[in-house]
C-alpha cells in the first residue's frame, strides 16, 4: 500500500514502519493518524508480517506531538472526536495480536509519547526525549496519556509529568522503566530489529496469548478513556486553551487566566 506520510517495508517479516513528516518533526496530522490505522490494519493482517517497529524519519523526533495548527479551529465536540479517534488507534496497537515496538529516536512528546506507549515494548537512543506537555497549551493528554502513564511509570512521576509539561532523557526514560533500554542513536534500529527477530522467531500462538493474557492484567476501567476525552473536550471549551495553542504557534509563553 502507498503512503503519502509513511514509509513502510517489511525486513524479513518485520513491518518497519516510518512517520516520514521530518519537517513537522514527524508531528500527528489527520493523514498520519488515518494511515496509521491503514499500516496497523496491514500489519495485522499480511500473513508474511510477524511484527511491527514504529519510528520517526530523520533525527530529531520520533514524534513530536500533535500537530498543533490543526487544533485553532477545533470545537469542543470536535477535540472529542479526535480524542476518541486516537484512542481508538492507539489501542488497536496495545490489544495487537502481534508485537509492535517502538524504535523512540529523538522527541517523543504528547501523541509521540502516547503513540510509544502503546507499543508492547520501546527502546530509545540516546538523543530521545520524552514527556507530555500539553498541559503548557491548556490542554491534557488525550490518546490514553493519562491512563498509561501512571501503569507504565507510577502514579507519582505519572502525575509530575503531565502536571508540569517537563520532559525526561532516554536515561530517566529507563529508570522510570517507561522503556526497555538505552542505545545509541546508530545501534537503534539495528537492535530494534534483533529483538523483534528474536521474538517472532517464537511460537506465534504463545507470542499472541501472552500479549493478550498480558494486556488483560493491564487494562483500566473504560470510563477512563472516556473520562479522558470528556476532559480534552471540555479543555477546548476554555480561554486557556485557546490562549495556549495560540501562543505556542506565535513561539511565546501563554498567559493563562484560569479561564
Amino acid at each position: 500500500m502507498a503512503y503519502q506520510t509513511l514509509q513502510t517495508e517489511v525486513r524479513k517479516g518485520i513491518f518497519m514502519i516510518t512517520i516520514n513528516r521530518p519537517e513537522k518533526m514527524n508531528a500527528l496530522n489527520s493523514t498520519v493518524m488515518e494511515e496509521l490505522d491503514l499500516a496497523v490494519e496491514e500489519a495485522l493482517t499480511r500473513d508474511d508480517i510477524g511484527g511491527a517497529i514504529i519510528t520517526g524519519s530523520g533525527d530529531r523526533a520520533f514524534v513530536a506531538g500533535a500537530d498543533i495548527a490543526g487544533f485553532q479551529r477545533l470545537s469542543a465536540e470536535e477535540a472529542r472526536t479526535l480524542s476518541i479517534k486516537g484512542q481508538a488507534l492507539f489501542a488497536s496497537i496495545e490489544q495487537a495480536p502481534k508485537p509492535f515496538l517502538a524504535a523512540v529516536n529523538g522527541f517523543a512528546l504528547g501523541g509521540g509519547c502516547e503513540l510509544a506507549m502503546a507499543c508492547h515494548l520501546r527502546l530509545a537512543s540516546t538523543q530521545a526525549r520524552f514527556g507530555q506537555p500539553e498541559i503548557n497549551l491548556g490542554l491534557i493528554p488525550g490518546y490514553g496519556g493519562t491512563q498509561r502513564l501512571p501503569r507504565l511509570i507510577g502514579l507519582t512521576r505519572a502525575l509530575y509529568l503531565m502536571l508540569t509539561g517537563d520532559m525526561i532523557t532516554a536515561e530517566q526514560a529507563k529508570s522510570y522503566g517507561l522503556i526497555l533500554d538505552v542505545v545509541q542513536p546508530e545501534e537503534l534500529l539495528p537492535k530494534s530489529l534483533e529483538l523483534m527477530q528474536k521474538i517472532i522467531s517464537g511460537p506465534r500462538h504463545a507470542v499472541r496469548h501472552i500479549l493478550h493474557c498480558t494486556y488483560l492484567s493491564m487494562t483500566a476501567d473504560q470510563a477512563g478513556y472516556e473520562a479522558e476525552a470528556q476532559a480534552f473536550s471540555d479543555c477546548f471549551a476554555t480561554a486557556d486553551a485557546r490562549e495556549g495553542i495560540q501562543a505556542f504557534l506565535e513561539k511565546r509563553k501563554p498567559r493563562f487566566q484560569g479561564k
